[in-house]
């Protein structure tokens, strides 16, 4: 509790915003500038705010049977292990949007589970449609979070919740059996896969994950910017990372989805914040006009 002057840079809300699952999200919220998000730790759950002071100073409350073990792990969460300094950007728009956002940093969780589940729900689905999914699923399942926290706040379910909904409850929520059946295996291993993202190189917790059917490259290394703090964890496969490689660094076509690993290599170790440093760049990506990936409602199967 109380507060803490980083001695890297960083800022807070712009490197804890990729776990966010959408606006609504029951485990995370922003509110009169101070970020809120609740947790599930070794030690029992956690509800968190964070605030920012314009001098970067960072206060810190956090509530429940967790709250030790997030403070302590407070300078992890917030980027201490990533390396941004030694990132070589190679072109100039991606000079340009590393010298915007220096303050950008890899958070890391440490939490697998708390990033597969939101990773597999949004595999191959528009994203406002996989929000939904787990609005539902954690409001409907979840618990009530420690502390003060702003309202519809909730902890999401424990690995052995997720492995008890049923069949009917997927569905209602609009998740496709496949995915559930993923997602409860998964959470069957939670504490293996756990223990990996802690004590094993990063590697070895993508290849726990892709041992579970239903798990890809691309739900690995989303998992892996989260819960590891993975700065090279591309998101092959992705979508839309065709069309923004190639109209951000090519000659304005979509990069064919085979290609794009090969494309990222000379930015590795930092493949995954180049494309990050990419997203945020206004223009890097033209406006889209016209049919986009297709919204399928599972429910109606």
């Amino acid at each position: 509790m109380g507060t803490w002057q980083p001695d890297f840079a960083v800022d807070v809300r712009l490197t804890l915003s990729t776990l966010r699952h959408g606006a609504g999200d029951p485990c995370h919220r922003v509110v009169d500038g101070a970020i809120w998000r609740t947790s599930r730790l070794d030690s029992g759950p956690v509800t968190y705010r964070i605030r920012q002071s314009p001098d970067g100073c960072v206060d810190a409350r956090a509530w429940g049977e967790g709250a030790d073990e997030l403070i302590a792990s407070l300078p992890e969460l917030l980027g201490s292990r990533d390396d941004p300094d030694s990132f070589d950007p190679r072109v100039e728009i991606a000079r340009v949007a590393h010298s915007r956002n220096r303050g950008l940093r890899i958070p890391r969780t440490g939490r697998v589970l708390e990033a597969l589940v939101p990773a597999v729900l949004e595999q191959k689905i528009v994203g406002l449609d996989a929000f939904a999914m787990w609005r539902r699923l954690v409001t409907r399942f979840g618990e009530t979070a420690p502390g003060p926290t702003p309202s519809g706040m909730r902890l999401a379910p424990t690995a052995e919740t997720w492995q008890q909904i049923p069949t009917w409850e997927w569905h209602r929520a609009g998740v496709e059996q496949r995915k559930a059946r993923t997602i409860a295996t998964a959470a069957s291993y939670a504490g293996r896969l756990d223990a990996a993202a802690r004590d094993s190189e990063p590697a070895e917790l993508y290849r726990m994950l892709m041992a579970i059917p239903g798990i890809g490259l691309w739900t690995a290394h989303e998992v892996g910017t989260r819960a590891l703090g993975d700065a090279d964890a591309a998101p092959i496969g992705d979508y839309h990372l065709p069309a923004l490689l190639g109209e951000a660094l090519g000659d304005g076509t979509p990069i064919p989805h085979e290609e794009c690993e090969a494309f990222l290599e000379p930015w590795r170790p930092h493949r995954y914040r180049l494309v990050r440093l990419l997203e945020l760049t206004p223009g890097a990506r033209r406006e889209r006009r016209g049919p986009r990936m297709p919204r399928l409602d599972y429910r109606a199967i």
